[in-house]
């Protein structure tokens, strides 16, 4: 079985969660670190639940490597492109003013790959923005205590931290992090927020 398939059967699976966007800040947040006017790449986009929310002002190409999920995004008017992150990114270096990664680097067994591969495409002033669950948030931590693994979601292979993901961004500029999602988040952001999003620009 591809890993297409693969992801196409696991999406099936969740399909109901699937085409949801888990924590609706990320679209202000990614909109935001965006603006318009811009050409983006989206990677992982999957069916398009939160790529749409790009499309207004900009030029908006999605990639994934399930194609089944990618005719849905193709539907809303997003420019598609089946392929695989973890192979180099099909397109000419400099091509795009925004790269968005969300809930993607935590599924790569090499996200520092895909990086260099964002860092590549984008052009120089470029903003690379993105999330990844906050796998350190205190319900991870009890899960952890009880036995089981922090995350429930088998496709799961990396943890971040807020410092581990600056490392990861060491080649970028002015890189900002936010904690985002989670209904008591303002009383302790990193130990309660379900996401830990960032911003960074391409040297």
């Amino acid at each position: 079985m591809s890993l297409g398939e693969r992801y196409g059967e696991h999406h099936r699976r969740r399909r109901a969660e699937g085409d949801f966007v888990f924590v609706p800040e990320r679209i202000p947040f990614f909109q935001a670190a965006i603006g318009r006017g811009r050409r983006v790449l989206d990677l992982g986009c999957r069916s398009g639940a939160l790529t749409r929310h790009l499309l207004e002002g900009n030029e908006v190409v999605g990639l994934d490597v399930d194609a089944a999920a990618l005719a849905k995004a193709a539907a809303l008017g997003i420019q598609t492109v089946v392929a695989d992150v973890e192979e180099p990114l099909p397109f000419p270096d400099a091509s795009f003013d925004a790269v968005v990664a969300g809930e993607l680097l935590e599924h790569l067994r090499f996200p520092d790959a895909l990086v260099a591969e964002v860092r590549r495409v984008l052009r120089p002033g470029g903003v690379f923005a993105g999330s990844v669950p906050n796998a350190f948030r205190l319900q991870s931590r009890l899960r952890f205590l009880r036995g089981r693994p922090p995350e429930d979601d088998p496709t799961h292979l990396r943890l971040f931290s807020p410092a581990a993901l600056r490392a990861l961004l060491v080649g970028f500029e002015d890189v900002r992090l936010a904690f985002l999602g989670g209904r008591y988040r303002r009383l302790h952001p990193r130990l309660l927020a379900r996401d830990l999003a960032f911003r960074a620009v391409r040297p």
